[in-house]
């Protein structure tokens, strides 16, 4: 017996040093949200920013001056980076695109998983309900993006429980940020890959006054909203990269830096309420490039890139050729050894002109598609394409697209248009455009690409309507009762509303409302991602009785993909609501 002991020690003591002695490398891939360009403290475009962890990181490693992401939008970038592959490839082309293509395909997570890979995602989805991200390759999930509940096996501190609703106990991107220290201290013994999604500086803008408070004097307060939280980003970074260090990780992790698209500045950058306009400005600022989220020019999706990897990347390098987001899961793959066939990743793996050993660009041109837009870029030269119009960029002497070149090299446009058209018959659906430009965004490339520009809102138009616990009022106003949601419609019949955006709760959705209200019969509604106005099948109605007393009502929103926008309209007269609670049916 004790030598089946001994001999059972042996084997774990020789397994555990197999285990330390693993020489793949970890991988951690942190993705900000709506962040300008210009908001990183190393590029030294913007002196009210302070973000010395990023700085520091950006040191240790590469700062890529080119970084391109897929898309200048939410969804298609996710997809597009996680799959290694061009998301129009498998039809996810904007935020409103079926999901279908996307979840046959397979994720950087589900190749690293099956090579004994530890994986974690934190934060931010929105590709799907939450719930289902383990299904992608995420062991552990802490998915809050906000101070509300989020799906969740993984516990702030690291530690296992079921899948479910998980309160928020700390600032979303501080509790995201810990939960992956956390599991770097767990795993410190065998490889991981950390997704670490941090929904910011997209809004709402939510910082909480601590981080405000390090921005003080004279600014728009969606700037100062926008640098507290870039500051809980940069804090964030710091506690990843020194709980590296703590267990020696630091020389054994490949680390990327990444915006998902560029800042949406709604051409004015109008400082409209924070709580009163979640859909404005983000605060954050693009500058020096031209344009916006939503478009193909720069500004729409060139984004702050870092990589490091102390010991096998030089530190302190700037790199000039253009990388993409698709190199991420080219790259990963290759310094983890995991093998891929051959064409299946639309990325290149940038280790070798990192490392100096390869000095031509990785790409010899890169492509996109969004929506109506079209574009492509080959060493400095840019064609960029929305609908019928058609610019030509020189990048190098004119980096803020502000002279169409294409007239006075028709050659070059006709070489570039070709090389853009022979790789969007690639796509599916094939094509340089999803269809014909939306009004919104003609108005945008007139603005910052054709010099015609668009007269600011004037006061009465600006957003200033008031939230209360994220509901806005139309038709009326609402307002905070200690803790009670107080709605006062204008007239005194049906007409006024509630209303919250931006919700991305998984369907079918558990609807229940604390109320007291007029008798009558009231309506809940509601928009999927896709939908552009409520249809009149996604309605549920309720009663409320003739009666001074609380009512509870609970029922289910038949919603079979994420509920974006909700509308609550009562029978009429004042209504208060202490509770109006709105999640997943199946948690």
């Amino acid at each position: 017996m004790e030598s089946l002991l001994l001999l059972l020690c042996v084997i774990g003591a020789l397994c555990g040093e197999i285990r330390a002695a693993d020489p793949r490398p970890n991988v951690i891939l942190i993705y900000t949200d709506d962040h300008g360009y210009s908001d990183l403290g190393v590029h030294g475009l913007q002196s009210d920013l302070k973000t010395p962890h990023l700085d520091a990181l950006a040191r240790s490693g590469v700062v890529a001056k080119n970084g391109y992401s897929t898309a200048p939008q939410c969804v298609p970038s996710r997809g597009g980076l996680l799959t290694g592959r061009f998301q129009g490839r498998f039809n996810l082309d904007n935020n409103g695109s079926a999901l279908d293509g996307f979840n046959q395909q397979t994720t950087l997570a589900e190749r690293l998983r099956e090579a004994g890979y530890a994986t974690a995602h934190f934060g931010k989805w929105h590709l799907g309900p939450t719930t289902e991200i383990p299904a992608h390759g995420f062991q552990h999930v802490f998915s809050q993006n906000a101070q509300r509940p989020f799906s969740a096996n993984l516990t702030l501190d690291g530690k296992d429980r079921p899948m479910g609703d998980l309160p928020p106990e700390e600032y979303h991107i501080d509790a995201c940020s810990k939960s992956a220290a956390a599991i770097i201290a767990r795993y410190h013994d065998r490889p991981f890959f950390l997704y670490v999604a941090l929904r910011a500086p997209h809004t709402p803008l939510d910082a909480p006054q601590p981080y405000k408070d390090r921005f003080p004097g004279e600014m728009p307060e969606r700037r100062r909203a926008a640098l507290g939280m870039l500051a809980a980003i940069d804090d964030g970074v710091g506690l990843i990269t020194e709980t590296l260090k703590q267990h020696g990780l630091t020389e054994k992790t490949l680390i990327f830096f990444i915006g998902d698209n560029g800042a949406p500045l709604k051409i004015h950058k109008i400082d409209s309420p924070l709580e009163g306009d979640a859909g404005g400005w983000d605060g954050s600022l693009n500058d020096p490039l031209n344009g916006e989220k939503g478009m193909l020019a720069e500004g729409g999706m060139h984004v702050p890139f870092l990589i490091a990897w102390p010991g096998t990347i030089p530190g302190g390098q700037v790199y000039e050729h253009p990388v993409s987001a698709l190199d991420v899961a080219a790259t990963a793959v290759e310094a983890t050894k995991v093998e891929v066939k051959s064409g299946e990743l639309d990325g290149s793996n940038l280790l070798p002109h990192l490392k100096g050993e390869v000095k031509e660009a990785p790409h010899e041109a890169l492509f996109w598609r969004w929506m109506a837009q079209s574009a492509v870029r080959q060493g400095n030269w840019k064609l960029l394409r929305g609908g019928d119009r058609e610019y030509l960029y020189d990048l190098a002497t004119d980096p803020g697209e502000k002279h169409n070149l294409a007239s006075d090299h028709p050659d070059k446009a006709t070489q570039l248009r070709e090389k853009l058209t022979a790789w969007s018959a690639e796509l599916d659906p094939p094509g340089l455009a999803l269809g014909p430009m939306a009004p919104n965004w003609n108005a945008y490339f007139d603005h910052y690409l054709e010099g015609k520009t668009a007269a600011a809102p004037t006061a009465k138009e600006t957003p200033v309507s008031t939230a209360v616990k994220g509901w806005e009022a139309r038709g009326g106003s609402v307002t905070d009762d200690k803790g009670v949601i107080v709605f006062t419609p204008e007239k005194k019949g049906k007409g006024g509303f509630l209303t919250k955006t931006r919700t991305q709760i998984a369907g079918p959705v558990q609807v229940t409302l604390e109320l007291k209200a007029a008798a009558g019969t009231g309506t809940v509604a509601w928009r999927v991602e896709g939908d552009k106005d409520f249809l009149p099948a996604n309605r549920v109605t309720f009663t409320v009785a003739d009666s001074d007393d609380w009512q509870v009502r609970e029922f289910v929103l038949p919603a079979s993909s994420p509920v974006i926008h909700l509308r609550v309209q009562t029978p009429g007269g004042e209504a208060r609501f202490r509770k109006l609670q709105f999640k997943p049916s199946d948690r």
